[in-house]
C-alpha cells in the first residue's frame, strides 16, 4: 500500500478524533496550538505532509490538522471551532466571510476538478464538450455516479454543475452519496466501476492503486480555487488569532508559494496545484 492509500485509510479515524477533541474545546486555539480546518484535497495530495512541518519550525506554533469537508469546516469555523481555514469552496467562502465569521481570506492556489471513470468510455465522455455535457450523458445512460455528498467544495460544485444542467439526481438509483472524503469515494467508485467528480490533485496523488482514468477535464466550469483565511476573533474570542495570521502569511509568501509551484512534479511529472497568492479577499 502506497504512503498516500495509507494516509486516506486513517483519515477517517484520524478526522473523527480530531473533530471530537476540537469540540471539547471551548477556546479554540491557545499558546502553541493552532487549529486548522481544512478540505480533505490538502491532506489526502500530500500537500499539507510538506508544508506544515516548515510552518511548525518556523514559528514555533503545533498544528492540529481537521481534515473535512469545505462545507464542515466553514462551520467549525461559525462555532469558533477552529483558528483558520484552508477551503475551496469561494462562494460559501464569501457568505462565512460577508456574515463576519472569516477575515483575512487570501487566494492561495488552485488546481482543477475532472470527471473520472473507466476507461471503456462507453458513452464518449472523453468528447464531451463541456462538464455539463459530460455529466447529461452520465444521467441519460444512468451511469453509476458515486457522490461526495458531503457538502465538500468538490461536492459544492457537483452540484452546481447539476443545477446548470436543470437536473436534480439525488434520488436517482444511478445517483450514490458515499458521505465519505475524496479519497474514499474515489475507491468506492473504483471497486464499483463507477463516475466521480473528483480535484486534480487527489486523483494524482491516488492514481497508483485506482483502474479510473480522466475521462473530462479542462474547462471553464471546473476550475477549483483555494483560500486561506482566519476565523474572526471578534466572534469568537479564544482563537488564536496571532497563530492563524501567522498561518496566512505563511501560506502566501514566496518560498510556501514556490513549494506549491513544484508539489508533485518529481512523483506525477506534473504540480497538482498552480500558486495563486496575490491578493486579498
Amino acid at each position: 500500500m502506497s504512503a498516500t492509500a495509507y494516509r486516506v485509510s486513517m483519515a477517517i479515524l484520524a478526522v473523527a478524533a480530531l473533530v471530537a477533541a476540537a469540540a471539547f474545546g471551548a477556546a479554540c486555539g491557545s499558546g502553541s496550538d493552532l487549529i486548522l480546518a481544512t478540505t480533505t484535497s490538502t491532506y489526502d495530495s500530500g500537500l499539507l505532509d510538506d508544508l506544515l512541518p516548515v510552518f511548525e519550525e518556523e514559528t514555533g506554533y503545533h498544528v492540529k490538522l481537521i481534515a473535512v469537508g469545505t462545507g464542515r469546516a466553514l462551520e467549525m469555523g461559525r462555532r469558533g471551532d477552529a483558528d483558520v481555514l484552508l477551503v475551496h469552496a469561494p462562494s460559501s467562502e464569501q457568505v462565512f466571510v460577508d456574515e463576519g465569521y472569516g477575515v483575512n481570506r487570501q487566494r492561495v492556489m488552485f488546481n482543477d476538478f475532472v470527471i473520472v471513470g473507466p476507461d471503456a468510455d462507453p458513452v464518449n465522455l472523453r468528447g464531451a464538450e463541456d462538464a455539463t455535457t459530460a455529466l447529461h450523458a452520465v444521467q441519460k445512460s444512468q451511469l453509476t455516479f458515486f457522490s461526495r455528498g458531503d457538502d465538500s467544495g468538490t461536492h459544492k460544485r457537483e452540484l452546481s454543475l447539476w443545477e446548470e444542467l436543470g437536473a436534480d439526481p439525488t434520488n436517482e438509483s444511478w445517483y450514490r452519496e458515499t458521505g465519505q472524503g475524496m479519497g474514499e469515494t474515489l475507491q468506492i467508485a473504483n471497486q464499483l466501476e463507477g463516475y466521480a467528480l473528483t480535484d486534480r490533485g487527489t486523483f494524482l496523488a491516488l492514481q497508483d492503486v485506482l483502474d479510473l482514468v480522466v475521462l473530462h477535464e479542462g474547462d471553464d466550469q471546473l476550475l477549483n480555487v483555494y483560500h486561506v483565511m482566519q476565523v474572526n476573533p471578534d466572534r469568537h474570542g479564544g482563537v488564536n488569532t496571532e497563530g492563524a495570521a501567522a498561518f496566512v502569511e505563511f501560506m502566501v509568501e514566496e518560498s510556501t508559494q514556490a513549494v506549491i509551484e513544484d508539489f508533485g512534479l518529481d512523483e506525477f511529472g506534473q504540480p497538482l496545484f498552480v500558486p495563486y497568492a496575490g491578493g486579498q479577499e
